[in-house]
């Protein structure tokens, strides 16, 4: 088991100005140390443009020409900066099964790092200049790794260059660590986690040996994010916020769709596309591209394609000879997969099943070849299991295996079972169903409710919705009160912050007096959210109602609060 340390500095710059006052408390057998040290936060100053958010930084990180962390021997301290993040911390878990020391710092700690602390990494809570010190600082790490909300003025990375540490940002360690590899990079604004879980799952059953990242916790990987193992493919979810993914070369690169997300990084939807158009140029020579031809963004990426090569890209070539815009020699080969025949791969005949999920009939250029079976619910979920379906088959290469390919995945792919905080059910008491999704995003509201109908047509839904970030809030407002009205009733609550300020003078209420339709209600402490439900459930003790929580926030804890809230009150009125 690794060690936890917490520590909070009060100097940015100066590691001569600490204090060292030591204060040793225990949890269980864990030892805690916790130190007097104080950094203030680091902020992400966002700057109002017409509907849009831009994000400053007051600095950047250089990209290291060369990694000198010997990925081969798996030798040396690796220092992760940010690590309670779901990106870094599969990161950082990886390295442990890779052999490398890990330690870790982040302002406070979250679900990810206990299986990391199980696993043998050295946790520290706070930022200070002793995380990266060992041996009564005559010790250093082999490298820092930082994630993308870490600037570069904070204390570790100071230090770190001050001593001749190389830091790198997840961009570039991914470049790095996935370059000797078959790299499969799934991408898209929505479904990037449950497609990559699911790719990953269902590659491992059917007897591959392949490494994998995702960026969520997986119920079904033993390790809860990754894969390790020695084959030559990696399942990556490539991630677009801060450009993360321009530093992979995948040979098959997937996107799921494309939207306007992270609004505080890109302008517009134009900007959105920018950056993929971008991230296509990085497939390999003789890749393959797996793309949604349902998405209106992703489309756009294909008529673009068409408009620039003069191809038709259903199954066509890309060469670059004829635009800069792919990329010099960058050739690959595209497939497509959706519900319209137009595309390579497609689903019919869409339909519930027992399991509370959906069956189809999978179609290739207009033959039915199998059906197809899955257990998570929503229509979101039958296209995700398409693009899994597409790429395995990609990988396989050979069409002569086809339908012994697709008879061997059909097994896991009716036994995956999602990824946690994506229609989680959290319990149900009085006939009352309660879920949890991590959905902050219209497009992924929307998909939740269709799949909570879908699931249970018979019942209202109730929508507990925290806002995240006020930036997405001012910007896509219309669009939540929209996707929102779906719902029967509808709960918002104060917004989450996260690593902002309110300069937009905007909050929940906003949002709730916007949805036409369900009754909306403002109530911005969660704590009561929960005494609300808790009454109106009571009232009615046999509801036939979905409880559903939504949000990227704290919102997660509402569902277990109110369950226990009405456990105790049915103890209670027994007795």
């Amino acid at each position: 088991m690794g060690k936890l340390v917490a520590s909070v500095s009060n100097s940015l710059h100066s590691p001569g100005s600490f204090l060292e006052k030591i204060e040793t408390y225990f949890f269980g057998n864990i030892p805690l140390s916790f130190k007097s040290n104080r950094t203030a936060p680091s902020i992400l100053l966002f700057m109002k443009k017409k509907n849009s958010v831009s994000v400053l930084t007051n600095c950047t990180f250089k990209r290291n020409e060369e990694c000198i962390v010997d990925f081969k021997n798996r030798k040396g301290w690796i220092h992760f900066v940010g690590i309670g993040g779901s990106g870094l911390s599969a990161l950082a878990k990886l390295a442990l099964k890779q052999g490398f020391e890990v330690s870790g710092s982040d302002l406070v700690w979250s679900s990810y790092m206990e299986g990391l602390l199980e696993a043998g990494a050295n946790l520290h809570i706070g930022h200070s200049v002793s995380n990266i010190q060992g041996n009564d600082g005559s010790r250093f790490p082999n490298a820092v790794v930082a994630s993308s909300a870490i600037p570069q003025d904070n204390v570790e990375i100071l230090h770190a260059k001050s001593v001749g540490v190389p830091i790198y940002k997840r961009d570039y360690w991914l470049a790095k660590l996935t370059e000797k590899y078959n790299l499969i990079a799934v991408s898209g604004s929505h479904g990037k986690s449950t497609t990559a879980s699911m790719l990953a799952y269902v590659l491992k059953a059917m007897g591959d040996d392949l490494t994998a990242i995702v960026g969520a916790h997986v119920p079904q990987f033993p390790d809860g994010s990754i894969f390790y193992g020695g084959g030559k493919n990696f399942v990556l979810e490539a991630d677009e916020y801060d450009g993360c993914f321009l530093g992979l070369s995948p040979s098959v690169a997937v996107v799921t769709n494309l939207d306007w997300e992270h609004v505080d990084i890109f302008e517009d939807e134009d900007a959105v596309k920018s950056i993929f158009r971008r991230f296509l140029k990085q497939i390999r020579v003789g890749g393959h591209l797996v793309i949604c031809g349902d998405s209106q963004g992703a489309r756009s990426l294909l008529d673009q394609i068409k408009q620039d090569t003069g191809l038709k890209y259903s199954g066509g070539v890309v060469s670059n000879q004829s635009s800069d815009l792919w990329g010099q020699g960058h050739d690959y080969k595209i497939i497509t997969y959706g519900f319209s025949s137009f595309n390579d791969w497609y689903a019919e005949s869409v339909c519930p099943n027992v399991q509370g999920g959906s069956d189809y009939i999978l179609c290739e250029r207009g033959r039915p070849l199998a059906q197809i079976s899955l257990q998570i619910p929503g229509v979101h979920n039958v296209l995700n299991s398409l693009a899994v379906i597409a790429t395995v088959l990609t990988l396989i290469g050979d069409k002569r295996q086809s339908h012994e390919s697709i008879a061997c995945l059909k097994l896991p792919l009716s036994k995956f079972m999602g990824v946690s905080r994506r229609f989680d059910l959290i319990g149900t008491i009085y006939g009352c169903h309660i879920y949890d999704d991590f959905a902050h995003h219209p497009t992924e509201v929307r998909a939740v409710l269709q799949a909570a109908r879908q699931r249970f047509p018979n019942k209202a839904l109730i929508a507990v919705f925290q806002p995240h970030t006020y930036s997405r809030l001012v910007v896509l407002k219309d669009d939540f009160a929209n996707a929102l009205s779906e719902a029967d009733q509808v709960v918002v609550s104060a917004v989450y912050a996260a690593r902002e300020t309110n300069d937009w003078n905007i909050n929940g209420k906003d949002l709730a007096a916007s949805i036409i339709g369900p009754p909306s209600e403002y109530i911005p402490c969660l704590g009561n959210v929960v005494d609300k439900l808790a009454l109106q459930i009571l009232r009615d003790p046999h509801p036939e109602i979905v409880i559903l929580t939504l949000g990227a926030g704290d919102v997660t804890t509402v569902g277990p609060k109110l369950l226990h809230e009405l456990q105790t009150r049915s103890q209670d009125a027994r007795h």
